[in-house]
């Protein structure tokens, strides 16, 4: 639970913590977009966020370094570390500040500050963000809130068997019938690690989703030619895949742990490409899904046969922006012809094609 720092008023209900989605940070197109996080947890950013912020040119190497980059970005925050976010649903005590209601036409998008303040004592806490192209959530300011540790003892992850059985995922397409925003954000992370462990080479991909979200910006991004790599789903339930040279493996909503083959004795480890558990149980194990809502339901275990999984029906397009803020943090970008590309079109991402 969370607290204010300065009268101890309680802030948030009960929550659990779970690693911060790869998407915290997505903006996407003028759409009202979902909450972030799921109702009963919360999630830490690692990174400093808010002001002050400096421009790259006066950040030193080493500066950057100790923060995990390895290639220029616009600018760079050092403002507090820490920030925690939970569902606005799981706040309490917590009050608009009026005279920072600043939004871009929908909702608050935090552009004045720390925009709740505790009921009690009136200290700015958390900024509320609901406007459009921002996934809905209450961040907490880590300088003004204070977590009250549960007795209790917590609670280990769940197994991978686990997740798989009752953790749904998220389908590809949303109630409209287009590609979730989600999808566009984990593919472009997953891109990035694909793109820094490939050495520049052709790549090739199984059909399917896997096909229908990375192949196109593959042929973008690597050069014509035979795949002389080749990508496979790879992770629990699924079958080995022998000779892959890269495997597209899932990323644990609650630790942000990879899951990884189990390999012989003293043999080399192969290559993963990490991507989240949500989107990845749909490339692994793609269901059928009426386009109309039904009544009842089916008995557990069975499963529809009359509609066919199809994909949305517009081109898929990696988020772009995810995309290179991923790759910054990549060691790999150091090289010198992914540097020589990260260089050309990390201002303009858009203008990258694919």
């Amino acid at each position: 639970m969370f607290v204010c720092g300065r009268c101890g008023a309680e802030l948030t209900v009960a929550v659990e913590r779970v690693a911060l989605p790869v998407h915290a940070h997505q903006r996407y197109g003028c759409d009202l977009m979902p909450v972030l996080m799921e109702s009963g947890t919360y999630a830490v950013d690692p990174e400093p966020s808010g002001w002050p912020w400096r421009p790259w040119a006066e950040v030193t190497a080493d500066e950057a370094a100790a923060r995990g980059l390895f290639a220029p970005v616009p600018v760079l925050s050092f403002g507090p570390a820490g920030a925690v976010v939970v569902a606005p649903s799981d706040t309490r005590g917590t009050v608009v500040i009026p005279e920072r209601r600043g939004g871009f036409c929908c909702g608050l998008d935090g552009r004045d500050g720390p925009n709740l303040a505790c009921e009690g004592c009136g200290q700015a806490v958390a900024t509320l963000l609901d406007d459009h192209a921002r996934w809905r959530a209450v961040w907490l300011d880590p300088e003004a809130v204070s977590r009250i540790p549960d007795v209790a003892p917590s609670r280990p992850p769940d197994t991978w068997d686990t997740l798989l059985r009752d953790r749904p995922g998220t389908p590809p397409r949303d109630g409209l019938g287009w590609w979730e925003p989600e999808w566009y954000a984990a593919v472009g992370f997953a891109l990035a690690h694909l793109l820094a462990m490939s050495g520049g080479v052709p790549v090739g991909v199984p059909d399917g989703l896997v096909a229908q979200t990375f192949r196109r910006a593959l042929r973008v991004l690597l050069p014509a030619g035979p795949p002389r790599l080749t990508l496979a789903l790879a992770g629990p339930g699924l079958p080995e895949e022998p000779g892959a040279g890269l495997l597209l493996v899932p990323q644990h909503p609650q630790t942000a742990g990879t899951w990884r083959p189990e390999a012989p004795p003293k043999a080399p480890e192969p290559d993963v490409v990490p991507i989240p558990f949500d989107v990845w149980r749909h490339m692994a194990f793609p269901a059928g899904k009426a386009p109309m809502p039904v009544s009842g339901r089916l008995p557990d275990g069975v499963l529809r046969d009359d509609y066919p999984s199809l994909p949305p029906p517009t081109q898929f397009r990696p988020d772009e922006r995810l995309f290179f803020a991923t790759l910054a943090r990549l060691p790999e970008v150091r090289t010198p012809w992914l540097r020589a590309f990260y260089d050309r079109h990390h201002e303009r991402p858009y203008a990258v094609g694919f």
